[in-house]
């Protein structure tokens, strides 16, 4: 045998052995990434090529949520909304970065949309009732000083500008709450697709979007949770596929406080200045971003189940699930008219 068509043939087994998956692996890897952000925790899975590299993933994620936290946590005293908050000048912008901006848009946006059933000025009411960072008081607020606080919100005492938010109340303040969250995990999925990675379910504090397909080329499979203060989390209402698509969930049944035997939820209609009590235990909505979903989740909460589902039922891509708590204690769903082919 010619000597160089040998060593040719061992070069090239030499290459086969490496380029070949160990017997009986999947063309695929399987990783998960999690930690802490925002106050809860996330969990990132990703569906990679066996050879592709993702040690390096963490850190980046980790980097990506800590910047948006710095900019929107008004638990960090040096965070852009905690310093905007403090703020008393008026008429003139207020220079945030990128992130700040955009979900101060969205803010906007929903706050329109919802006829003021979402309101991003809402934390002094959140403070009021205990809710906040200053945590709960020995007493329930009063008439008057609910009255009072109302004054300081609405989000026409705010301008959006190129460079940042306006205040025409020198009084006024954000709280991203119920949409930050969902903008984290948009920011994550972004970062991810960035890095050639199109498979993946990223979730931060319960709030989710779904790329590609697993492992086992299915969609991804999310749970509702049973809207009750004694379910666990492994206790669902629902399971979802979702492809391309975020989920997001508000209600009643995990923040709330008790006096007097009356039972008060954690989400506060901004019109009134008092927690909801309109039945609602849950709602689901599933849409393109998860900015849209945390935040119309909430939304509607507030909005009640009649005006809400309407509302599902007129926005384009997006469809939700309403689940009421009748008086005695029975649960209802009122799904919108697509989410049963996305729900097993």
């Amino acid at each position: 045998m010619d000597i160089r068509l040998l060593c040719f043939g061992v070069c090239l087994l030499f290459v086969f052995s490496f380029l070949v998956l160990p017997l009986g692996c999947s063309a695929e890897k399987e990783v998960v990434f999690s930690g802490r952000t925002m106050g809860t925790t996330y969990h990132i899975k990703v569906v990679a090529g066996y050879f592709k590299h993702t040690a390096g993933l963490q850190k980046k994620i980790d980097a990506r949520l800590t910047a948006i936290n710095q900019s929107m946590s008004t638990y960090i005293h040096d965070s852009e909304i905690s310093r905007f908050n403090r703020s008393t000048l008026i008429e003139k912008p207020f220079r945030v970065g990128d992130d700040f901006l955009r979900v101060l848009k969205v803010a906007q946006h929903l706050h329109t949309l919802t006829g003021g059933a979402w309101d991003g000025t809402i934390k002094p009411l959140v403070d009021l009732w205990g809710f906040g960072s200053r945590g709960q008081g020995d007493s329930l607020p009063g008439a008057a000083v609910i009255d009072s606080t109302l004054k300081t919100v609405g989000f026409h005492h705010i301008h959006i500008s190129d460079h940042g938010p306006i205040k025409q109340l020198p009084s006024v303040t954000l709280d991203f709450g119920s949409i930050a969250k969902g903008y984290a995990v948009d920011q994550i999925a972004r970062l991810l697709k960035r890095d050639n990675i199109d498979d993946f379910i990223v979730e931060i504090g319960g709030e989710v979007f779904a790329s590609g397909v697993r492992q086992d080329g299915k969609k991804w499979r999310v749970g509702v949770n049973v809207p009750d203060k004694h379910a666990s989390l492994q206790d669902l209402y629902s399971v979802v596929q979702l492809s391309s698509l975020a989920m997001a969930t508000s209600g009643d049944y995990r923040n709330f406080i008790e006096k007097d035997g009356v039972v008060y939820s954690h989400i506060i209609d901004p019109r009134t200045g008092y927690p909801i009590q309109n039945g609602i235990a849950s709602v689901t909505i599933i849409a393109p971003d998860c900015t849209m979903a945390d935040g119309l989740a909430t939304a509607i909460v507030v909005m009640g189940m009649e005006k809400g589902k309407a509302l599902i039922e007129q926005l384009p891509g997006v469809e939700g699930m309403i689940i009421v708590r009748d008086l005695d204690g029975k649960l209802r769903d009122f799904p919108s008219s697509g989410f049963a082919a996305l729900s097993e």
